[in-house]
């Protein structure tokens, strides 16, 4: 029972305890997190402590920690004589992987999946051509081989491999530009393929065009063709965008920032 988190005996022990409690931090975090996203707790918003440990059934310590955790990101600021106060989106720290999946699990979701897209058709183009400048040969090689495996397992929809596959192939390009900014990017392209993967919000069969691109990225990079490697991943982030559109108009989700 969740409450036996506050009535646990003193002989128990604290490596009995401890991942309980890691538990009950995890789950209320994601429920905040998810609901400040999708606007259920809206701007303004003021957060009782008290009312948050009969809410949840756990304890203040579980709950000043999980409010820890929401500062840090932007999410609430404690004032004087108010209390907690829900930010608005504007304050959020939107590079942080937490962030990009509680929006992937809110009424926000759309929004989300167009502003990251935007932001990787701008920076993987550049990743990719700088790249095919300074890859090792052993790197190219990988890259070229992820390629052919994602190939084999979008043709037999494998979807999990695929996902895991992609997630490399893409964290891979980052990694061979050589550009330690880019490379920080990876997890917010792993938490959006994540997040389109477990929404059904991809193909359950990848478009032949797009194993053809990512082929023809990492063979370009292979052969230190900059031009090329940056072409091939245009076309591929555009058909991501394709992709999507039609949710994003079909959507009467409201966007928020």
């Amino acid at each position: 029972m969740i409450l036996g988190v506050e009535r646990t005996s003193p002989g128990v022990a604290a490596a009995e305890t401890a991942p309980v409690e890691s538990g009950l931090h995890a789950r209320v975090l994601d429920h905040l997190g998810t609901a400040i996203c999708g606007g259920e707790l809206a701007p303004g918003a003021v957060l009782n402590i008290d009312d948050l440990v009969d809410r949840y059934a756990v304890s203040r310590s579980v709950i000043r920690e999980v409010l820890r955790v929401l500062a840090s990101i932007g999410f609430i600021e404690t004032r004087r004589r108010v209390g907690v106060l829900i930010r608005p989106a504007t304050a959020w720290n939107v590079y942080d992987p937490q962030v990009i999946r509680w929006r992937l699990a809110s009424a926000g979701r759309i929004g989300q999946l167009r502003s990251i897209t935007e932001l990787r058709t701008a920076v993987e183009p550049h990743a990719a051509l700088l790249a095919a400048t300074r890859a090792s040969h052993d790197e190219a090689s990988d890259l070229v081989g992820l390629a052919a495996k994602m190939w084999a397992a979008g043709q037999a929809g494998d979807e999990d491999r695929f996902l895991r596959l992609d997630i490399e192939f893409h964290r891979r390009v980052l990694l061979a530009s050589g550009n330690e900014m880019f490379l920080r990017l990876q997890d917010l392209v792993a938490e959006v393929l994540t997040g389109r993967h477990k929404h059904h919000l991809m193909p359950h069969h990848p478009h032949e065009q797009a194993l053809a691109l990512h082929a023809e990225v990492a063979q370009a990079i292979q052969r230190h063709d900059g031009d090329r490697a940056r072409r091939a991943m245009v076309q591929l982030m555009e058909q991501a965008f394709d992709e999507m559109k039609s949710l994003w108009e079909l959507s009467a989700e409201p966007e928020r920032a």
